[in-house]
């Protein structure tokens, strides 16, 4: 994980002075975990859950577990549900996501991390230069129709796999959908995404 985008989770959990129970879907047991977060030194337990396990590490364990179904935990086990750079290898992501929604309790904060797709303020000269005779041209060719209808996401780094790439709407309306507060936060070139909400009572379980 970046070190910026590492920050900007640890940022968050500083911020809502996390406690209670902590479990991170897709830990690893490497110093790189969300797990060893400094925001999370005093937190009653920490979790982690992969499908490659089980592993300790620290002062934390890794469960082999599909994040698809998370059955060993209880309803409203967690009072922190935490997830980076897992749900675009996921190839039945929204069952990852309902699953954490059900093991989070009710207030507590569920925080998205993935690699995604945004607007840049710079994108904003296309649709300017397309307006020019000349490239607009350019933008009917064959070979360089991609300079004005594509945009910037990160490289693909399959773990096996490497299957989606979100907008902030689809934090918003999809990964999120039910939560309340929800935040976002865009980082970095190529864009990362970290999104954030929290479990309310009509929330999908």
């Amino acid at each position: 994980m970046h070190p910026i985008f590492y920050q900007e989770f640890e940022k968050i959990c500083s911020e809502r002075n996390v406690r209670g129970s902590v479990l991170e879907v897709g830990a690893i047991p490497s110093e790189r975990s969300l797990l060893c977060m400094k925001s999370l030194e005093h937190v009653a337990e920490k979790m982690g859950v992969n499908i490659d396990g089980p592993h300790e590490f620290m002062d934390f364990k890794i469960i082999k577990c599909n994040a698809n179904s998370m059955d060993l935990f209880e309803n409203e086990r967690f009072d922190t549900v935490l997830c980076n750079a897992m749900v675009e290898h996921d190839k039945f992501f929204w069952k990852t996501i309902s699953e954490i929604k059900r093991v989070t309790k009710t207030g507590g904060m569920i925080v998205i991390g993935s690699p995604g797709y945004t607007n840049y303020k710079f994108e904003k000269v296309k649709s300017y230069l397309k307006r020019c005779p000349v490239i607009k041209g350019l933008n009917s060719h064959k070979y360089f129709n991609f300079l004005f209808n594509s945009t910037i996401t990160f490289q693909i780094h399959a773990a096996p796999g490497d299957y989606y790439r979100f907008s902030p709407q689809a934090f918003k309306e999809v990964l999120l959908d039910g939560l309340d507060d929800v935040e976002l936060r865009v980082i970095m070139l190529p864009p990362r995404i970290i999104g954030l909400g929290f479990k309310s009572n009509d929330a999908l379980r």
